[in-house]
């Protein structure tokens, strides 16, 4: 399932560093690690994680698997202002903005895997001893 974000008025290089941290974890994981992360970016990405959850509701997917396959930050408008600035000139202030695709996957009820024991493997002699014993022949 996948939800965006068009034009969220935070530079993409700020929400990036909130979207990478989601990325492969489960739903009630990236909500717990997105309550307690001091950022502005982590409301609106709480948000849109809901926003992905609710459409996987729609479509009939189990929510208890579903896992955050990526996060893509891109870049959104940049509103161009000015600043005045000494002897008449100006000089420019980029206001940019922020494209976010948050997309979900399922994946399957985790199986445990099986304990194989270890096979003891007989010691050999090592191979600088085995190579002195040779040239000790010639």
């Amino acid at each position: 399932m996948k939800a965006s974000l068009k034009n969220y008025r935070q530079s993409p290089r700020k929400v990036r560093l909130v979207g990478d941290l989601l990325k492969g974890k489960s739903i009630v994981v990236a909500q717990t690690e997105l309550r307690n992360l001091i950022k502005r970016a982590s409301l609106p990405m709480m948000k849109l994680l809901d926003s992905a959850v609710a459409n996987a509701k729609l479509q009939g997917m189990d929510i208890n698997n579903l896992v955050v396959a990526n996060v893509t930050v891109n870049k959104g408008l940049v509103m161009k202002r000015s600043m005045p600035r000494a002897r008449g000139s100006a000089s420019r202030i980029n206001k940019r903005t922020s494209h976010v695709l948050l997309t979900l996957k399922a994946v399957g009820p985790k199986t445990e895997a099986k304990k194989v024991a270890k096979k003891v493997v007989a010691k050999k002699a090592p191979k600088a001893k085995v190579l002195k014993a040779k040239k000790e022949d010639k």
